[in-house]
């Protein structure tokens, strides 16, 4: 590793230590301070702060594995990830901004399903919390393999030591500067990943000859790695249902609460569309770079015979052969942007559920905002321990980990959001219906053997699919079961009506 680079990477931890003491010095001393920056974010910063969050190291480095194994055919991810995104800004980002604020200025989601249903038995809230805090820490070892990965395969050094120098390092800025730290180190991050993953790919064009000749070498490799109809890796055409599975993704977006947090946090609903158009623009552009990175990638290797055991490191090994060392230190930066970005982001909604869903609402009712910011930092250690622990044990792949996260947010939680942002008879049974087959319905359909020669059944289906639908069902088959139960409700749900028709965020 040349000299340069060990610059421009230690310019770029300078950076993030030095946003996280920044917010320290300039965030009020609350819990809504530290845990939701005091409702305070601007449009472009809940944008690139929503979409770096949500785009982890698998972004730059599954994505472009997914692309480099089996081609074209993994583009039905980004088309799927790009039209969910879409519709979680129109549909959620505005509805829940208004009502988190109605229902008690509610600033974690257990908090606001708690007062959005009346729920003085805290059932809701516990439940919403114990997922939470398992499918994110499921959720940020997949943050903390990608470290090890990148620390392994660019520096030479061990894998474990990877894994401890980038909790390390997010814990440090996460831990001190809080949701504001985490908000505008996204930002920057998001920044350096747009350049980064426009820069790559469009240098191993000029490499190869150009537009023409790229796509030739990928022909002459392998024809079906163009083909959006069939899988390059085995050569079977994708049938309707593997395309479902892998446009589901989009479905996701509803029920990820490190995303959708940050529409919580924007200073004024009227921003929204604003935050809407810069969001999806950096998405656009971001993902399709990160799937072009792998398949240019791929043709660049086998022309140059360069050596390459793990796909996922294409991007990695693309900043090593093509650029100056300060120019590759960027890039490793980029790669540990979309790692760092997300792992914070994790860490401090499940450090907010642990503080304000357990700690305060079980423990210690009276905690003072400063006795509840302490424990918010205690929370952010005691998570990023759990993850490193976990990474260090089954080496799985930074895609696979990230799906079955994925997949558990977005069927506890996807339908919820949506059903209690849009219909009154929603209930707080329902709702603990809904969280709990959502979630049991990911876990049975990832880890029991009921497919064909007891394989898991997510090997034909993707498990989002059928916990979103079977949550969705339980959720208005309960709620019109227990509608008796609804009466406190109207007058909340007209409240946040009559609000969210005042901000006319509709009419851009």
């Amino acid at each position: 590793m040349e000299f340069g680079t060990y610059i421009s990477l230690g310019l770029y931890f300078v950076a993030m230590l030095g946003i996280g003491l920044y917010a320290y010095r300039t965030n009020e001393e609350s819990a809504s301070g530290y845990l939701l920056g005091g409702r305070k974010l601007s449009a472009p910063v809940t944008a690139l702060s929503a979409g770096a969050s949500d785009m982890s190291g698998w972004m730059l480095m599954g994505v472009p594995g997914a692309m480099y194994v089996s081609g074209a055919s993994s583009l039905w991810i980004v088309f799927g990830l790009c039209i969910g995104a879409w519709f979680n800004y129109l549909l959620i980002a505005p509805r829940l901004r208004v009502f988190t604020e109605v229902a008690n200025d509610a600033i974690t989601l257990p908090d606001f399903f708690e007062n959005r249903f009346f729920d003085n038995s805290h059932v809701l809230r516990i439940v919403a919390s114990v997922v939470i805090i398992i499918f994110f820490t499921i959720y940020t070892s997949s943050g903390v393999v990608a470290g090890g990965k990148l620390f392994e395969s660019s520096f030479g050094l061990s894998y474990h030591w990877g894994v401890l120098i980038t909790a390390g390092v997010v814990v440090a800025y996460t831990l001190v500067g809080g949701f504001m730290a985490v908000s505008l180190t996204d930002f920057i991050q998001g920044c350096i990943m747009f350049i980064a993953l426009i820069l790559v790919p469009t240098v191993v064009i000029f490499e190869l000859g150009g537009v023409n000749q790229t796509l030739g070498a990928l022909s002459d490799i392998n024809p079906n790695l163009l083909k959006l109809f069939t899988d390059a890796a085995t050569g079977e055409a994708l049938g309707i249902i593997a395309i479902i599975s892998l446009m589901s993704w989009g479905l996701g977006y509803f029920g990820q609460p490190h995303i959708i947090v940050r529409f919580m946090a924007i200073n004024s609903v009227k921003q929204i569309p604003a935050a809407r158009r810069i969001g999806m623009t950096w998405m656009v552009v971001s993902l399709f770079g990160a799937a072009m990175t792998g398949l240019f990638g791929l043709a660049y290797v086998t022309q140059t015979n360069a050596a390459i055991e793990d796909g996922e490191t294409i991007f990695i090994i693309l900043s090593q052969l093509l650029f100056h060392p300060l120019i590759g230190g960027f890039l490793l930066a980029a790669i540990l942007a979309a790692i760092m970005s997300t792992i914070s982001s994790q860490l401090l909604v499940t450090s907010s559920s642990l503080t304000r869903d357990i700690y305060v609402s079980f423990l210690h009712k009276d905690a003072s905002e400063k006795h509840q910011v302490l424990i918010g930092r205690v929370s952010v250690l005691v998570v990023a321990i759990v993850a490193v622990l976990l990474a260090f044990g089954e080496n799985k792949t930074i895609l696979s980990l990230v799906s079955n996260a994925w997949a558990g947010f977005g069927a506890a939680f996807g339908p919820l959001i949506l059903f209690t942002l849009f219909w009154q008879g929603m209930t707080q049974k329902a709702a603990i219906a809904g969280i709990l087959s959502g979630a049991i319905t990911v876990l049975i359909w990832i880890y029991a053997p009921l497919g064909e020669n007891g394989a898991s059944l997510s090997a034909t289906l993707y498990e989002i699919i059928p916990g979103f639908i079977i949550s969705s069902i339980v959720i208005m088959t309960v709620g019109k079961l227990t509608a008796a139960e609804n009466k406190d409700i109207t007058t909340l749900f007209d409240e946040y009506k009559r609000q969210l028709k005042n901000t006319d965020f509709g009419n851009e």
